[in-house]
């Protein structure tokens, strides 16, 4: 079973250590830090805090029970997709004062974390996907936060890097066995045998977590065929 993998993790914990080593991380930098390209293409590092800010929205929404409200609200106003959504989250930022956007994102994101732990990982919420597990949906939080951590280069200490990389895999192999991935994965003691398409390939955990996530570097050597079948988070 796909949950069997994450069991041994708390989604809430993760969830409040990510969001507090972005907290850090954005509450010491001065102008030019952000200004600073991030890892994700054409945004700024104060354009991946506007994003993480205007995805409150999203999330709220899924708390209160009012995801197809939300959505009807941006098609009117000509916001279809995530890819579009968010776009116009960051550009409806762009003029804010930067303290005040850290002080949004701050406040409605510990909201969130806040909700989803009173839940409990049990409770079903409302998303684009339809009635979701707390605790499955913070997962996904979970990866999509550590990843623009990296994304924007806040710090992991030496003491972080293997918990956090192991539970970053084993997201990663929750979502691909949640989607029903047409790939091969066996995990290793150190490493990740991956095959799809006729390819295989061995990959470190930190490989797996990357590819993942859209995140390996450019000429990798990855087959794309297989860099496309694992690609399964945010």
């Amino acid at each position: 079973m796909a949950d069997d993998l994450l069991k041994e993790f708390d989604p809430f914990d993760i969830f409040d250590a990510e969001a507090a080593r972005l907290d850090r991380y954005f509450s010491g930098l001065d102008d030019e830090g952000w200004r600073r390209p991030s890892r994700c293409a054409g945004w700024s590092v104060r354009d991946v805090l506007a994003h993480l800010a205007g995805e409150e929205l999203y999330n709220h929404a899924c708390l209160d029970g009012n995801v197809q409200d939300l959505l009807a609200r941006l098609a009117r106003e000509g916001v279809n997709g995530f890819h579009d959504f968010n776009e116009w989250s960051v550009r409806q930022r762009r003029p804010m004062p930067v303290e005040a956007v850290l002080e949004e994102w701050r406040e409605q994101n510990g909201d969130t974390r806040r909700r989803m732990r009173e839940l409990g990982a049990d409770h079903l919420i409302d998303t684009m996907a339809g009635p979701y597990p707390v605790g499955s949906q913070a997962f996904h939080y979970d990866s999509e936060y550590a990843t623009h951590a990296d994304d924007v280069g806040a710090p992991v200490t030496d003491e972080e890097i293997e918990g956090r990389t192991l539970w970053r895999v084993e997201v990663g192999r929750f979502a691909l066995a949640e989607q029903g991935a047409d790939v091969q994965v066996e995990q290793t003691a150190d490493s990740i045998w991956v095959y799809a398409d006729g390819v295989s390939a061995t990959l470190s955990y930190p490989e797996f977590a990357e590819v993942t996530v859209g995140r390996l570097p450019a000429g990798h050597g990855l087959d794309p065929r297989l860099a496309e079948r694992l690609r399964c988070l945010a």
